[in-house]
């Protein structure tokens, strides 16, 4: 009723052909105009090329948009962040405004989910932030993981964040962690946390299988799938960390609170890191892209019985 599918990705489901969502928050807050709709594209182009049929999600208009056409992304790209960063309690009020909205993980697993896709593909989740002892910081994010039946594939929780409560918190909500082709988590900007995962799975197939398992059996929520960073972009540890709390130092002395702090580190990272943060960001989010689209590709084909 709310929700608009594009010819392209309600034709792809329709036939029984894969596809995988797209956030549209990286569009708007993550990058600056055009590197954001450039990226956007590129990613685009690699799930078609994988194979899957990309649908990235917003809410224009007021309406809500799985896939969106080359002319809607250069709007929110120029948009930039007037477009509201969406989560779950942003839709309702959006949607009766006939606003726009860039959709966090949460928004586009919601709006993923009612247009029938089961597999989306982002840089990274949000999760507990640093200090949420005392300030209860935890991104919705991590409810719809563990509600909502859609596989995010991502290259780890946001370094920002704590990460180890945020895998206390998903072990508690019952969201199996998985590591593409590794044993521990990786870290965003680094292939290796030091936090290992629930499971290590080496193939889309198995983990296909595992998907289709676990939502046949009624066990519903999502699963969070991390792929590490290629090895060539990624940062070492010790200095992406030291740009981290430089970054949350200024945040705090700043008073940064919020939906606004995520943007504000990010962007932060990005100075801090003289734009190499930025590149990396856009590297791993491509090469999330190519596993989603195999994976979504080998889970419909699991759906259809084929081999």
């Amino acid at each position: 009723m709310y929700v608009d599918i594009s010819k392209e990705v309600a034709e792809a489901l329709l036939q029984g052909r894969p596809a995988v969502a797209l956030e549209s928050t990286i569009i708007s807050h993550g990058m600056p105009y055009p590197r954001n709709v450039e990226t956007a594209l590129a990613v685009e182009e690699t799930i078609r090329r994988n194979g899957a049929v990309p649908a990235t999600i917003a809410i224009l208009k007021g309406r809500l948009k799985a896939g969106l056409t080359p002319e809607e992304i250069e709007y929110l790209g120029k948009q930039g962040i007037k477009a509201t960063k969406s989560s779950r309690r942003d839709i309702p009020f959006i949607v009766a405004g006939k606003g726009d909205g860039a959709t966090t993980v949460a928004a586009t697993m919601i709006i993923a989910a009612r247009a029938g896709i089961k597999v989306f593909a982002t840089g990274g989740v949000g999760g507990v932030h640093r200090g949420a002892a005392e300030t209860f910081d935890i991104s919705a994010d991590l409810q719809e993981l563990a509600k909502t039946d859609v596989a995010v594939v991502c290259a780890g929780v946001k370094s920002i964040l704590d990460i180890g409560l945020t895998l206390e918190y998903l072990e508690t909500m019952g969201v199996p962690v998985v590591g593409f082709g590794v044993p521990n988590l990786p870290g965003f900007y680094t292939r290796d946390s030091g936090f290992p995962v629930d499971f290590r799975v080496d193939s889309a197939e198995e983990l296909a299988a595992a998907l289709k398992a676990k939502w046949d059996m009624g066990l519903s929520g999502g699963v969070l799938i991390a792929n590490p960073i290629p090895e060539e972009d990624s940062f070492p540890k010790e200095e992406i960390d030291r740009i981290i709390q430089d970054a949350l130092q200024e945040a705090s002395s700043r008073r940064i609170k919020g939906k606004g702090i995520t943007p504000f580190l990010l962007d932060k990272i990005v100075q801090f890191s003289g734009g190499r943060s930025l590149e990396a960001n856009i590297k791993l989010v491509l090469n999330n892209a190519k596993v989603a689209a195999e994976l979504s590709g080998a889970y419909t084909r699991l759906k259809a019985g084929s081999p």
